[in-house]
């Protein structure tokens, strides 16, 4: 009888014990259960942002092409004015110096007969 009593009482504290560690394995269910609800939200939100984000990226390299274009067209167009500018520098820089210079002589020349004909009257 006292074994009777003792295996009743040993099958009780095991199904307690059973009872006790079924609660956690419950909670833990419910706390993977919404893990794989918010990683599902997640995943749907994120999608279309990538999608948009490639786009994005796309449009952007259309872009900087467009400007590579200009940029290299204005370089260009840099180099054709300083060749010119150097072209017009070498043919016209040396002769508009010696018409400056001599037009420069002329009127203090002059200048200064202007002021000896003032002072002589």
């Amino acid at each position: 009888m006292l074994g009777d009593v003792a295996g009743m009482i040993a099958a009780i504290a095991f199904v307690l014990l059973v009872g006790l560690l079924a609660v956690p394995l419950l909670k833990l269910g419910r706390v993977f259960d919404e893990t794989t609800t918010s990683v599902k939200e997640l995943t749907d939100h994120t999608v279309p942002v990538l999608d948009e984000t490639a786009a994005l990226v796309a449009s952007g390299n259309t872009q900087l092409e467009n400007i590579d274009t200009v940029t290299t067209a204005a370089a260009q167009v840099s180099q054709n004015v300083s060749a010119l500018t150097a072209l017009f520098a070498a043919t016209l820089g040396g002769p508009a110096v010696k018409v400056a210079a001599f037009s420069y002589g002329v009127r203090r020349a002059f200048g200064g007969f202007a002021a000896g004909a003032r002072k002589g009257r």
